[in-house]
């Protein structure tokens, strides 16, 4: 058996405001969850949380990674554009242009989403948060199918695409050219090693794949921190 995505979690200066301004994007719920902080609860079976991450690292150029959120009509994407604007976030240019369809945006603390055109194919069927959306040549794509046991749903012209078998978000990587990594990733991966499994054999499994063990090792609550192939970081839970 393989892990399974637990969450995907955002290093916050001041983690409250940000989750709020998603649970008001994203229409979802927010708890405050012993064990990890501060959380978006999935708004469907397929969807994963939304973790965030106190962190005292500043934001230091472009994510490597954004969310790229669906649209239904013209007027949902005008709609979510606004209510993103109104919790406080702001229009940004990353050099999309001005003919871009779709519509890019920062959160408060500075993290780049898109408001994706409706009619997107690619996205069709994928939920609120179509896909999250990284730097990454094949071999990451490649790494984190056989790490979740998600199918390749897009292999061609070195860009890679996963998704759950049982559907949802879509993780894709663009490939080259890549943007230049600045410091820790904010967006990272929380794995969950399989119900009743061995945290070390998960290891030994990820790292055979290719992935890393990074030098902060196991921190207090006994996680792991590790790095895909390309060097983002990821984080393995401890077996509940």
């Amino acid at each position: 058996m393989t892990s399974r995505l637990s969450a995907l979690c955002c290093n916050a200066l001041d983690p409250l405001p940000l989750a709020r301004f998603w649970a008001g994007v994203l229409g979802r719920q927010l708890v405050d969850d012993p064990h990890d902080g501060v959380v978006l609860l999935p708004d469907d079976d397929t969807a994963f949380r939304l973790r965030f991450v106190p962190s005292t690292e500043p934001k230091i150029g472009q994510n490597r990674a954004h969310f790229d959120l669906t649209s239904e009509s013209l007027d949902a994407q005008r709609q979510t554009v606004a209510r993103a604007l109104e919790l406080g976030g702001r229009h940004i240019d990353v050099g999309q242009g001005p003919d871009a369809d779709h519509v890019v945006l920062a959160d408060p603390e500075g993290n780049e989403f898109c408001v994706i055109e409706p009619g997107n194919n690619f996205l069709a069927g994928c939920g609120r948060i179509g896909a999250l959306s990284g730097d990454g040549m094949p071999e990451v794509g490649y790494f984190w199918s056989a790490a979740l046991g998600w199918p390749l749903v897009w292999d061609q012209d070195e860009e890679t695409a996963i998704q759950a078998p049982y559907g949802g978000s879509k993780i894709t990587w663009g490939g080259p050219p890549l943007m230049p990594k600045t410091g820790p990733d904010r967006l990272y991966f929380d794995l969950a090693p399989p119900a009743g499994g061995d945290q070390q054999a998960e290891i030994d499994r990820l790292l055979a794949l290719g992935a890393t063990l990074l030098d902060s090792g196991r921190d207090d609550a006994g996680r792991v921190m590790m790095a895909a192939p390309g060097g983002n970081e990821f984080c393995l839970l401890i077996p509940r």
